[in-house]
């Protein structure tokens, strides 16, 4: 089993001797962008040009996958190259401490010791600190600890506390005459600890109602989960994000753009809450939802202009994804149910954020790279979790597989040399799928997890049964076949105990 995964460390990558030595790598890190979000996936009622382009320019992959089917454990199997659960990764609170030890090998060391200058921008989402910050003082370990050269964050996720944007190892714009304090709970009947107004005592104030757990401290209208005092001056204005990062990310491109530079660049869009400028509001027939899919597609735009204009783009590889399947209500009345029309966003495919099917980690993702990459579309199987020893090979670069254990060397897959992806290819949700061949086996469970089905109201695929699908015939997984082919749910299920035991 061992052999089967490790395999493809030791391929020969077939990368043309006309490749950059050391392209810049920009990655592009949708959050919550479903298969069918993008409309040369096939949206209905939105559209994205500058993703288009980047797709007819590049390659579309139509069975690439997040790591997992929530944003915490997709993020840290991208930077590692291992599998969430590894380390039991769950979907963080915002006081959670750094979930990548500052020994852990990542994407980001790995291209500072080849001479990189690496940055992430954007919702960050995979903790801070040792779990006793005082967000005051200087706010370490992080990013820079684990890689990055620069870091300019939103440090948990819009709808958590702190909301604040924390810039290398410090909050921005902080009075330190007004000291910012967070006690992060998800009830928010909870005592308060701050004076600061909640969507429970004070719903005259917000801009979106929500729903309970989303009802603690309202920062700029908008009511989080957890309560938060003091820190006035340093708030987010949600509707201002976007232009701030933007601005980060393409001064750091400006900054670096005569030697090779990594960019982990992690929109916010479309997670909840979901609060574009105001010039990108009715830009859809779909409500703030679809407007937010706008306002992230013009962003994918002015990076690709801010290349060209440094006529760096035939040196820069750039890949844009999701960090996992499609959600309408996340906490926020949004309207986003109501105005989805004829769109589907997760395509043909079932399920969304959380699931179990395809929906959940099977993602709109696009290889670009002028002059290297030619146009195709792809249906080579791949992982995100793949990036760290596809990136390796890329440079030329061995890897410690005993430390990389579940990523494979994806490279040629990427620069559209190969269609031969993985053989196997696990999905993380509040179970594992595994995919194998054509085949797709959904592991059962002992806890169901009605809320994604009944509050959520996505299909979980969860199930006390174990299911089987032949996505050949069966895209969308309507048809479980566990109870007349047996003895292929036994074989895919050891397969799947020998991943789960691997050290």
């Amino acid at each position: 089993m061992i052999i089967l995964i490790t395999l493809c460390f030791s391929c020969n990558s077939s990368i043309t001797e006309d490749t950059v030595e050391k392209p810049n790598i920009i990655i592009l890190y949708a959050d919550d962008v479903g298969y069918g979000d993008v409309g040369i996936y096939g949206a209905q009622g939105v559209e994205t040009p500058n993703i288009d382009y980047l797709a007819r320019n590049g390659i579309r992959f139509t069975d690439a996958h997040s790591a997992a089917a929530t944003c915490t454990p997709s993020r840290y199997s991208l930077l590692t190259g291992k599998y969430a659960f590894r380390r039991n990764v769950k979907v963080l609170p915002g006081d959670a401490p750094l979930l990548i030890k500052p020994d852990t090998p990542t994407i980001p060391s790995m291209l500072k010791k080849e001479g990189y200058k690496t940055a992430v921008v954007g919702k960050w989402h995979l903790g801070l600190g040792d779990g006793k910050v005082d967000w005051n003082e200087e706010v370490k370990p992080g990013p820079l600890e684990i890689g990055f050269d620069y870091s300019y964050l939103l440090p948990s996720t819009g709808d958590r506390v702190p909301s604040v944007y924390l810039e290398n190892h410090n909050v921005v714009s902080l009075d330190k005459n007004d000291s910012l304090k967070i006690s992060f709970t998800d009830n928010p009947n909870d005592p308060n600890p701050y004076q600061r107004p909640t969507g429970i005592t004070h719903p005259e104030l917000l801009k979106q109602k929500a729903d309970q757990q989303h009802s603690g401290a309202i920062i700029n209208g908008i009511s989080r989960i957890g309560f938060m005092g003091g820190g006035k001056r340093a708030e987010i204005v949600d509707e201002e994000m976007t232009d701030v990062l933007l601005d980060k990310a393409t001064r750091f491109i400006d900054k670096n753009k005569s030697n090779p530079f990594f960019l982990y660049f992690s929109f916010h869009d479309i997670h909840v809450p979901r609060a574009p400028h105001t010039r990108f509001v009715g830009k859809s027939t779909m409500g703030l939802r679809g407007d937010a899919i706008v306002q992230m597609d013009w962003v994918v735009g002015e990076i690709i202009n801010t290349l060209k204009r440094l006529k760096i783009e035939r040196n820069t590889l750039v890949i844009f994804t999701s960090d996992n399947g499609p959600v309408l209500n996340d906490g926020y009345e949004d309207m986003a149910e109501e105005k989805l029309g004829n769109h589907r966003p997760s395509g043909i495919f079932r399920g969304g954020k959380y699931s179990a099917f395809e929906g959940g980690t099977r993602v709109p993702t696009i290889s670009y790279w002028p002059g290297t990459i030619q146009p195709k579309e792809s249906d080579a199987l791949w992982s995100q979790v793949d990036m760290y020893t596809s990136i390796a090979s890329l440079l030329k670069i061995t890897p410690n597989k005993n430390s990389l254990l579940d990523s494979e060397d994806m490279i040629d897959v990427i620069l559209g040399k190969s269609e031969v992806g993985r053989q196997l290819l696990l999905e993380e949700s509040y179970t594992y799928g595994l995919r194998y061949g054509k085949w797709k086996y959904i592991m059962p469970s002992e806890k169901e997890y009605k809320w994604v089905d009944t509050i959520k109201k996505i299909e979980s695929g969860i199930d006390t049964i174990p299911k089987l699908y032949n996505l050949e015939t069966d895209p969308e997984e309507t048809n479980n076949l566990a109870n007349t082919h047996k003895e292929k749910v036994g074989e895919i299920r050891d397969i799947l105990k020998n991943i789960l035991n691997e050290k």
